[in-house]
């Protein structure tokens, strides 16, 4: 089994290894200390089993550098390890693909426990998203509780008749990043194309100013 540990605090990377080789004893770790490495590393390595990546890394921004992993090897299972602990970040990581969200102060029970199940083909969802999305439930009825701010700034410029480009523009992200949100709005939507998510938008009231 091949895992590619992606961080840029060596001693972190070392001090999860022990924690990863508990998975199978034959594990071989590829390290990558940022994005660039990261990308290098998958390009090399051939088969990957699983990327574990950290959300804050030198080369891109955090969420913006998983779209594009996920958008340039997406068979490969992704998992996030970050220090943050807060929902929204959890939950608009869990929107890109990944497929679990691990929190660095998370017990090696816990850590292994949520590898196994990713790699059994389930996702980890940790409990503290659970208790985020039932508040925010309950007290935002404007939006879907699955789609995110960035999600909702792309459907309001989609709104507005913005291209790809215009969007990217808008909210200085590259025209990639933008078709990767846009695939993922509309399937949370359940339409097929941009004119039927107008519509649904402007059900929201999205056609309203913000």
């Amino acid at each position: 089994m091949k895992v590619l540990l992606a961080d840029d605090h060596p001693l972190f990377r070392e001090g999860i290894k022990p924690v990863l080789r508990k998975l199978y004893p034959d594990l071989e770790i590829i390290e990558a200390i940022d994005y660039p490495s990261a990308f290098t590393a998958m390009h090399q390595a051939g088969e990957v089993d699983l990327v574990l990546i950290d959300l804050t890394m030198p080369g891109m921004s955090g969420l913006d550098g998983v779209i594009r992993f996920r958008a340039a090897f997406p068979e490969t299972p992704l998992v996030v390890l970050s220090a943050s602990e807060q929902p929204e970040d959890i939950h608009q990581l869990l929107t890109t693909g990944a497929l679990g969200y691990i929190t660095k102060s998370s017990p090696s029970e816990v850590i292994l426990g949520a590898l196994r199940l990713v790699l059994a083909g389930g996702v980890y969802i940790p409990p503290s998203l659970l208790d985020y999305r039932n508040y925010a439930a309950e007290h935002d009825s404007s939006r879907p509780a699955a789609l995110t701010s960035r999600q909702m700034e792309v459907l309001r410029e989609l709104v507005k008749g913005q291209s790809n480009k215009q969007i990217a523009m808008a909210l200085k992200v590259t025209e990639g990043t933008i078709k990767i949100h846009l695939a993922t709005v509309f399937r949370i939507l359940k339409v097929n194309n941009r004119t039927e998510a107008v519509l649904v938008a402007q059900k929201m009231g999205l056609n309203e100013p913000a």
